[in-house]
C-alpha cells in the first residue's frame, strides 16, 4: 500500500507505513518503506532514522543518496557534501552514483554555489547520447542550474534535451520550455465552460427579449382594443 499510494497520496502511504512499522519494525524492507513514506511527506528527520535502521539491517549502500538528501532537507548541505565524498559512493551502481551527483549539486545550490553545482553535474552520464533511466532528470537539473546562473540560452538547449529523454513524463521540461518561450497554455475545459456560460447567458437574454416583446405586443393589442371600444361608444352616443 505504501508503494501504491506514495506518488498520489503520500500522507496515506505514510499512514500505512506507520501501521507496518508497529507490526514488523525488525524487517529491513518495512523500515525502508517507512523511510520513503516519511521522505515523501518531508519528514526528513524521521526518514533519515528509518533509512539508517534499514541500512544497519541489510548492510547495503543503496540508500546512501537519499540519506544525503535528507541531510539537505534538514538544512545541512555540508553534511550531504561530506557523504558525496565518502567511500560508500564507490560501492553504488551507476544509477546510485548519478543520484548522488544530483544530491551533491543540489547541496551546492543550497549553499549558493551555482557554478560549483553546474560543474558537479558535468559528467560522462550527462554527455552520453544514449538515454538511460536517469538521463532526463540529470539533464533537467543541469538546465535548471544553468538558468539559475543566468545562462538562459544554454538552459533552453538542455531543457529541450531533457524533454527528448523524458519518456515517462518524470519532469516538467515541456512547461519550462514553454515558459522560456513565452507560450501560454489555455485549458480547453475552461474554454468549454466559458462557451457554455456564454451560451446560457445568450439563451437567457433571448428569452427575456422575447418575453418583453410579447408583453409589448399584448400592451399594444390591449390599447387598440380599448380605442376600438371607445369609438363604438362614441358612435352609439352620436346615434
Amino acid at each position: 500500500m505504501v508503494a501504491r499510494l506514495i506518488d498520489e497520496d503520500p500522507e496515506g502511504a505514510y499512514g500505512y507505513s506507520k501501521v507496518a512499522l508497529r507490526l514488523a519494525s525488525r524487517v529491513a524492507a518495512v523500515r525502508e518503506a517507512g523511510g520513503f513514506a516519511a521522505y515523501a511527506t518531508q519528514r526528513y528527520s524521521e526518514a533519515l532514522a528509518e533509512f539508517r535502521a534499514a541500512r544497519r539491517m541489510n548492510g547495503g549502500v543503496e540508500l546512501w543518496p537519499v540519506m544525503a538528501d535528507c541531510e539537505r532537507g534538514l538544512g545541512r548541505p555540508e553534511k550531504a557534501l561530506d557523504m558525496a565524498g565518502a567511500p560508500e559512493v564507490n560501492k553504488l551502481d551507476k544509477a546510485g552514483q548519478v543520484e548522488m551527483r544530483l544530491v551533491a549539486a543540489g547541496a551546492r545550490r543550497d549553499m549558493g554555489q551555482l557554478d560549483a553545482a553546474i560543474v558537479t553535474l558535468q559528467s560522462p552520464e550527462l554527455a552520453a547520447g544514449s538515454v538511460q533511466p536517469w538521463t532526463a532528470r540529470l539533464r533537467y537539473a543541469y538546465a535548471d542550474a544553468l538558468l539559475a546562473a543566468g545562462r538562459d540560452g544554454e538552459a533552453r538547449e538542455w531543457f529541450a534535451k531533457a524533454l527528448e529523454a523524458d519518456r515517462d513524463g518524470s519532469t516538467d521540461a515541456s512547461d519550462r520550455l514553454a515558459e522560456m518561450d513565452g507560450v501560454d497554455f489555455v485549458d480547453a475545459l475552461d474554454e468549454d465552460e466559458v462557451d457554455t456560460e456564454t451560451e446560457t447567458e445568450t439563451d437567457e437574454t433571448v428569452v427575456e427579449q422575447a418575453a418583453e416583446a410579447e408583453e409589448a405586443e399584448d400592451s399594444v393589442e390591449g390599447q387598440v382594443g380599448r380605442d376600438e371600444a371607445e369609438h363604438v361608444v362614441v358612435d352609439r352616443d352620436e346615434d
